[in-house]
């Protein structure tokens, strides 16, 4: 299948890109670099060796790099230790693996050194064959950090090299971005708490693209990002001929991020809606749209492993998507905020789980040993919430449970049950990782007796 580039559709390669045209972009770009103000980013990328940074497009990739070669030329380095070049510039289309060391050339000419540049390299994949030359270079000891917006399949990383997954901003690095102070000084202000929550009621609509967060109303912003990924990075990409059919496709996924869904039924969800597509071809699409970062799968820990790709959940890399598609359900938004968080923090491959068996759970994390539920509306008197907190205590008979946790909208408690303490948190302070101390002040000063029967039904 051929792979295209996301900008034009048009095969990489085939093309030679001169020597001048390498000589005015490095230049630019250092000019370009030296610009930016970046923010800090919660990503740890390593002090050396090779890094790929991948994920959906617009999530804040270029960024990282641009940051980190700021901070090398502030720490005393010089553009003479770094070649930065953005593959998806128009002016490098044709650029082939050939091209790769007249990139050099060209900056060896520049710094006066032979020595191997750190090398700063985004959307690399548009480039066929440079696997190959990472490889080489990372042979030759360079340093390099390079960004493509999908996910990889190359053996060159995740072996020798970090692969490391940016998602959109998280609720702190939105903070920052909207000037909104998360202090001590402000969580400790009625005005700053509330602050702080006019601003989650917001994320937890909109999302965190970097390029959205400081808009006054970034729908249109959000709408253009949802398209280019859509079409760029999976239609164009992988050759799928007409895009009506995949955006139907993850809108229904969309009116389903809380539940499992095989592909068969999302075959005859598309045939009652006028699109009929093959289940292999449904698989594809659905697959497509995970590589490029805009589905995020979870398995249901459970299932036997021939079982768990059919009956998968999907979410959304970011809520301002689901919102740009109508859903405005404020528990079905804060699962799939929650969902995100979860991969962030411990990783989007195979570390985080639903349960469905005998008890239900949102999420599980093994890793941990913690079960996740998410209840909006957290009220002791409702049967929703009491199956939440039954679910939580039985858990542990299917599964090691270290921790339990349920993220509400509001509330803030603990809950006793015959399985152990059950914290109760809101969204808000989860995500900025000061429920524990928060809850624990709480145990400090307040009886839990009160709560005990939530959890005995």
């Amino acid at each position: 299948m051929i792979e295209r580039n996301g900008f034009s559709g048009r095969r990489v390669g085939g093309g030679m890109v001169n020597k001048e045209t390498l000589r005015k972009i490095l230049l630019e770009n250092r000019r370009l670099v030296e610009g930016k103000r970046p923010f800090p980013r919660e990503i740890s990328l390593p002090s050396e060796g090779g890094c790929l940074l991948t994920g959906i497009r617009g999530a804040g990739k270029s960024h990282c790099l641009h940051a980190e070669m700021q901070r090398r030329l502030k720490a005393g380095g010089t553009w003479s230790d770094m070649l930065y070049l953005n593959f998806e510039d128009e002016r490098l289309l044709g650029f082939e693996p050939s091209d790769f060391g007249r990139m050099l050339a060209v900056h060896a000419e520049l710094s006066g050194s032979s020595a191997p540049p750190a090398l700063f390299l985004d959307e690399i994949r548009v480039v066929d064959g440079w696997e190959i030359f990472v490889r080489r270079m990372a042979d030759a000891g360079a340093d390099f950090i390079v960004t493509e917006s999908a996910g990889t399949t190359s053996s060159v990383f995740g072996e020798r090299f970090a692969l490391v997954n940016v998602f959109p901003l998280s609720f702190s690095e939105t903070l920052q971005v909207a000037g909104v102070a998360s202090d001590e000084d402000a969580l400790s202000s009625t005005a700053g708490r509330a602050v702080i929550f006019r601003t989650f009621a917001r994320y937890l609509k909109t999302g965190g693209f970097p390029e959205c967060v400081p808009l006054e109303n970034p729908r249109e912003a959000l709408h253009e990002l949802y398209r280019t990924v859509c079409t760029g990075d999976v239609a164009l990409r992988y050759g799928i001929a007409g895009v009506q059919p995949l955006l139907l496709a993850l809108k229904i996924l969309a009116e389903r991020t809380g539940d499992p869904v095989s592909f068969s039924a999302l075959a005859k969800s598309l045939e009652a809606a006028g699109t009929r597509l093959s289940k292999a071809t449904v698989i594809r699409y659905v697959e497509f749209a995970s590589r490029a970062g805009l589905l995020l799968p979870i398995e249901n820990i459970v299932d036997r492993l021939r079982q768990r790709e059919g009956r998968r959940k999907y979410c959304f890399a970011d809520n301002g998507f689901l919102h740009l598609m109508g859903r405005d359900d404020t528990e079905e938004l804060l699962k799939n905020l929650v969902a995100v968080e979860l991969m962030r923090r411990h990783g989007d491959n195979g570390s985080v789980f639903y349960v469905r068996e005998k008890v239900e759970a949102d999420f599980y994390v093994p890793g941990e040993e913690w079960a996740v539920q998410v209840c909006a509306d957290f009220r002791e008197d409702s049967d929703g919430t009491r199956r939440k907190i039954r679910a939580l205590e039985n858990i542990a008979k299917i599964l090691p449970v270290k921790r339990r946790t349920v993220v509400t909208l509001e509330e803030e408690r603990i809950v006793e049950t015959a399985s152990g303490s059950v914290e109760v948190v809101p969204a808000w302070k989860w995500l900025l990782g000061i429920a524990s101390s928060a809850i624990a002040a709480q145990t400090r000063k307040t009886s839990v007796a009160s709560v005990r029967s939530v959890g005995c039904g």
